[in-house]
C-alpha cells in the first residue's frame, strides 16, 4: 500500500465509487452488450449449500442472481437485434443456471417457512397442554365430592 492511499482513505473510497456502473450500465458485462470471449462460469448453488445460509445471505444472492439474469437478457436480445445466430453467441448454460439457483433459494426458504409453521403449531398445542394441566377446571361432581370429603375431613378432627 502507498503512503497516499495510506494518507487519504477516503480517496481510495471516492475512487471505487467512481469507477462503478450505474444504471443502463449494470445491465452490460465488462462494458460490453455481448461479450466478445467465451467466459467460464461455474455451477448453479446447491439447496444443501444454501440451507446453511442465513436469511441475509439468501437475500443477498437472490439479488446477485436477478442482476444476473438481467444482464443475460439484455445479452441475448442484443444478440436477436444484431441478428447473432445461436451457433456464434448463446448464454442459455448460464442461464439455466441462474434459473436453478433462484428456484433453489425459493425452495430453501419454502423449507424454512413450513418449519416454521409446523414449530408455532406445536408450541401453540405445547402451551394449551400446560395450560389445561396448570388451571384443571374441575366438574361440578367433582367440587361437591371434594366438598364433601373436606367436610368429613374437619369432622373427624372436630371429633378428636
Amino acid at each position: 500500500m502507498s503512503f497516499f492511499s495510506r494518507s487519504f482513505p477516503a480517496l481510495n473510497r471516492l475512487k471505487q465509487l467512481a469507477f462503478r456502473p450505474r444504471g443502463v450500465e449494470e445491465f452490460f458485462e465488462n462494458g460490453k452488450s455481448i461479450p466478445t470471449e467465451k467466459s467460464w462460469t461455474g455451477r448453479a448453488w446447491r439447496a444443501s449449500e444454501l440451507r446453511v445460509k442465513s436469511f441475509d445471505d439468501l437475500h443477498k444472492l437472490w439479488y446477485v442472481l436477478l442482476k444476473e439474469r438481467n444482464v443475460l437478457a439484455a445479452q441475448k436480445e442484443e444478440a436477436r437485434r444484431f441478428h447473432i445466430s445461436k451457433q456464434y453467441f448463446s448464454n442459455k448454460g448460464r442461464q439455466i443456471k441462474c434459473q436453478k439457483s433462484m428456484a433453489r433459494i425459493k425452495f430453501v426458504l419454502n423449507e424454512r417457512r413450513l418449519a416454521w409453521v409446523e414449530a408455532t403449531k406445536l408450541q401453540r398445542v405445547a402451551n394449551a397442554q400446560e395450560a389445561a394441566v396448570n388451571t384443571k377446571v374441575s366438574t361440578p361432581a367433582e367440587s361437591s365430592a371434594a366438598a364433601t370429603s373436606a367436610t368429613k375431613s374437619t369432622e373427624s378432627t372436630a371429633s378428636a
